[in-house]
């Protein structure tokens, strides 16, 4: 946006609508946001603990296991390429609350099912909700933040999805001696019902009001987060960005796979891609089932394992990106991060090699607690780089004209490369072994090394209007400047 990067943060007592500060505005659409990324995490972190009750419950197999907890992917890959359209048709906002009813469908249908069908079922029903949310909440965010604050409000969503991760663990460590996976599943109602309530309380984004012709309303939304000096500044900003990108009628999916997009669209549909198949969703899906092979044999002591050494380490780690994402940048974080999760997966890899070799005298192999400490490092690695930054880069690098579709592309994408490495990942590790597998995901990490040095540019302290007059300039996405001051710890 076109704030002032010297001017600090968005002053408390500046007037917003209401008579609400500017900050009130922008804390308010953050928790909106953050109550969608919870909804996301619980549904991804739930099926962890679930799983084996679920599989003792209702008899089924290994197939059927991945099926029941792949196909919540499918169910998100559909929902990201239908949200895109519906949000540039309809607006944010109604999206999701679409993604909130959903969520609470999918959530009683999971709840009641008394076969591996009827959950599946309910799982897809779900899953669309993940899609709707996934797309828009993230976009969402970005549209609406003040542009100094855009980096940490979208990472903010992907702390939000491991805080809901991390709440499913707490959820499945309660009741996992009762057997109760039906309770697991149906508490997804409240933050659903809690989303659905605080979208109704914030306003609509100004960039789509803008892009749809309503400029008193577009003024009205831009008010809510932006000091009252700059809103109309901005509002020009933002109408001569749209009118820039007028020509030619209303967008098509045509415009999103065309040439002057291309460079965007690989980042996007790139980054989506490769922060799957490094491995994340393998692992927050099944770590119960991994804990299990690395000598931790008891439920408890798995589901134990899992909310501390994913759950919790996933929350924390966040806060970095949260904290210096727009301070740093994005490529330093996803560097760093890279480095961190190679590492990790190679030590992995070693553990599961050298399993069974030494006891510990508790019941868990050596390569046992190697096998934890090298996942709480992937974890931590992961959660302050391709966790939160891929989703704050997808929704910063399309023009306004088609961000809606070209979002929703990348995040259908991220889905299917979700769904092809949860249905597939217990059958590749019977196949080769778990130790091969993770030299897999370990080389993933290598290739998304590169990817990121040759492909992604530095976005931070950008507006939306600026990254788009910068991809007009046709430099190599890797020699972008950085030309953003480097913010303090009081900023």
């Amino acid at each position: 946006m076109a704030t002032d990067e010297t001017a600090g943060t968005v002053p408390a007592a500046a007037a917003g609508p209401k008579g609400r500060s500017v900050r009130f505005w922008v804390l308010a659409i953050g928790a909106v946001t953050f109550l969608a990324g919870l909804l996301f995490g619980y549904d991804q972190g739930v099926i962890s603990g679930a799983l084996k009750l679920v599989k003792q419950d209702l008899d089924i197999g290994t197939f059927a296991s991945e099926i029941i907890t792949s196909w919540v992917t499918l169910g998100a890959l559909a929902g990201a390429l239908v949200a895109g359209v519906l949000a540039d048709r309809i607006g944010r906002r109604k999206v999701l609350v679409a993604a909130g009813v959903l969520f609470i469908l999918g959530a009683v249908v999971e709840a009641v099912a008394d076969s591996a069908a009827v959950l599946t079922v309910g799982r897809v029903i779900t899953g669309i909700g993940v899609g709707f949310a996934s797309t828009i909440a993230p976009l969402y965010a970005a549209e609406m933040a003040p542009q100094k604050w855009r980096g940490r409000m979208v990472s903010s969503y992907q702390l939000a999805i491991t805080f809901g991760i991390f709440v499913a663990y707490l959820v499945d460590d309660a009741l996992t001696e009762s057997g109760a996976w039906r309770t697991m599943f149906l508490l997804a109602v409240v933050p659903g019902a809690l989303l659905m309530i605080g979208v109704f309380l914030v306003p609509e984004s100004a960039r789509w009001l803008a892009k749809m012709g309503r400029k008193t309303e577009a003024r009205d939304a831009l008010a809510h987060v932006t000091p009252p000096d700059k809103v109309d500044a901005e509002l020009a900003a933002v109408e001569a960005q749209i009118a820039t990108e007028a020509e030619g009628g209303e967008a098509s999916w045509r415009e999103v796979f065309s040439p002057r997009m291309r460079k965007a669209l690989v980042v996007g549909v790139g980054l989506s891609i490769f922060q799957q198949i490094t491995g994340i969703n393998a692992i927050i899906y099944y770590a119960n089932e991994i804990f299990d092979r690395a000598g931790l044999t008891s439920t408890n002591q798995q589901t134990t394992a899992t909310l501390y050494c994913v759950g919790l380490v996933n929350v924390l780690a966040t806060f970095i990106a949260v904290a210096y994402v727009d301070r740093f940048g994005r490529r330093p974080l996803l560097f760093a991060g890279l480095v961190g999760m190679f590492v990790s997966l190679t030590a992995v890899g070693i553990g599961f090699a050298t399993t069974g070799t030494t006891d510990t005298g508790a019941g868990a192999s050596l390569a046992g607690i190697v096998t934890m400490v090298a996942l709480v490092v992937f974890i931590a690695s992961f959660a302050f780089s391709l966790g939160p930054v891929v989703w704050t880069i997808i929704s910063e690098i399309f023009p306004s004209r088609v961000r809606g579709r070209a979002v929703s592309l990348a995040t259908a994408v991220n889905w299917g490369a979700a769904f092809l490495v949860t249905q597939f990942f217990l059958t590749v590790v019977n196949e080769i072994g778990e130790a091969a597998t993770f030299f897999v995901l370990a080389l993933m990490c290598v290739f998304a090394y590169i990817f990121v040095w040759r492909y992604v540019p530095e976005t931070r302290g950008r507006s939306l209007e600026e990254i788009q007059e910068q991809w007009a300039r046709d430099e190599p996405a890797s020699e972008w400047e950085d030309t953003a001051p480097v913010f303090h710890a009081h900023d």
